[in-house]
């Protein structure tokens, strides 16, 4: 239980649910590769999960008591060699199951999935990780929306769809509001280790209006996608989000976070019940 705790399974909807859109959009020519796609998807947000974790403790970005869910390494549940061992067991994973994909659909798979390894261990394992630098929302926006959307559909059909990359870009969207979201919860710890995301760079309104741009962009990008309204219907549940996300403060964000993680399976069955009209 303890280590189904430390990969965060609550989060793990913002790598699953894109390939399940992706798959929706391409249609599944092919089971297994399908089954890879989805299972390297969450391995390498595991990935990212386990790295964040440890070079947030190592940085003091984590702390025992934190505001936001507790962290094992923080709270002294594991040690920092059994964590930096799980990193590198969920690399290997991932890239046994790249290799795979890299045979199926050639050299822009490998582009995909060296990036993607890059930016899981970029996010906080260096001297200028994107989450310290404030840019790491734009890299949630690619590799969870519609890199994850155009990359699972190429690898069914062999060829990038306009449409999966639109309807891509709304599952990034929303883990952009997650991203958003765990950022205005967590500023004034932030700022006081040095880690410069939007909100502390520009403050908390500015970070609360570009959570509200954000929602604004998704039905726009869902009937790029579609044409039609169903899909963008997402953008009902998404605002009452945002209104509780603007009355927030604390604790009282990780309930929005859990709600923003939800946001992704309610496009993904839009997108389902949609095609399947």
């Amino acid at each position: 239980m303890l280590w189904l705790k430390i990969i965060r399974p609550q989060t793990l909807f913002a790598s699953a649910c894109p390939v399940v859109v992706g798959l929706a959009v391409a249609g599944v020519s092919n089971w297994l590769v399908a089954i890879v796609t989805l299972l390297c998807a969450l391995d390498l947000q595991i990935f990212s999960n386990l790295v964040n974790d440890y070079y947030d403790f190592v940085r003091g970005a984590d702390k025992a008591g934190r505001v936001g869910f507790s962290r094992a390494l923080a709270e002294g549940l594991v040690s920092k060699e059994r964590m930096l061992r799980a990193c590198i067991i969920a690399l290997a994973l991932s890239v046994l199951m790249g290799a795979y994909l890299l045979w199926v659909g050639g050299w822009p798979i490998l582009i995909i999935g060296v990036t993607a390894i890059l930016f899981a261990w970029l996010y906080t394992a260096t001297n200028h990780s994107l989450s310290y630098l404030g840019i790491a929302d734009i890299f949630v926006f690619l590799y969870y929306g519609v890199i994850a959307t155009a990359g699972t559909a190429y690898l069914q059909v062999d060829s990038f769809l306009r449409q999966a990359f639109y309807a891509g870009a709304v599952c990034g969207l929303i883990s952009m509001c997650v991203l958003i979201t765990n950022n205005l919860r967590d500023i004034e710890d932030d700022r006081a280790v040095g880690k410069k995301t939007f909100p502390v760079r520009f403050g908390k309104r500015a970070g609360e209006i570009g959570y509200c741009c954000v929602v604004a962009l998704m039905p726009l990008f869902a009937y790029l996608a579609f044409g039609k309204l169903l899909p963008m219907l997402i953008v009902v549940p998404a605002i009452f989000l945002t209104v509780k996300v603007l009355k927030s403060e604390g604790k009282q964000y990780n309930k929005c976070l859990l709600g923003a993680g939800l946001l992704n399976l309610c496009f993904t069955i839009l997108v389902l019940i949609n095609i399947n009209l």
